[in-house]
């Protein structure tokens, strides 16, 4: 197993793993993701709109971990947003998405970031008992909204 940044040559493969995503997440029906969105918002915008690290096993892709930095806290130092986290499942149990969250966190020394921030659903309780068994928190102060434009 390989922890890696992901490349643009990954496009494809992290597509499928974020369409896999939205399956297990129920959102497939409003997914409009395709492997050009992929390519030229991770890849050749700069600066891109995502970061990506990948598990890689046998030169496939068999897991993923999308992020991006908020440049602004109340901390004056940037803090991680961690949006996807995705393992397929026949890699599950196995250590892989433990990987990929220390790669994130040092990604986030690496720039100086004073704290990672996640949102997970509260159906997907071996989601919540992962991120438990990490020793992060869950934070009770702050309610999530959204608000469609």
């Amino acid at each position: 197993m390989h922890i890696r940044k992901a490349r643009e040559a990954d496009s494809a493969e992290l597509w499928v793993l974020m369409r896999d995503l939205a399956v297990f997440e129920k959102y497939i029906d409003s997914f409009a993701i395709t492997p050009e969105v992929v390519r030229d918002s991770g890849f050749r915008k700069n600066p891109p709109d995502f970061h990506c690290i990948v598990a890689e096993e046998t030169g496939k892709l068999v897991g993923m971990l999308v992020y991006y930095f908020l440049p602004y806290t109340a901390q004056n130092r940037p803090a991680v947003y961690m949006k996807e986290l995705f393992v397929s499942e026949g890699h599950r149990g196995h250590g892989v998405g433990r990987r990929l969250m220390d790669a994130l966190r040092a990604a986030a020394k690496e720039h100086n970031c004073a704290q990672i921030k996640w949102t997970v659903a509260p159906w997907n309780q071996a989601g919540v008992r992962f991120y438990e068994q990490l020793g992060a928190k869950e934070n009770r102060d702050w309610l999530s909204f959204d608000w469609n434009v």
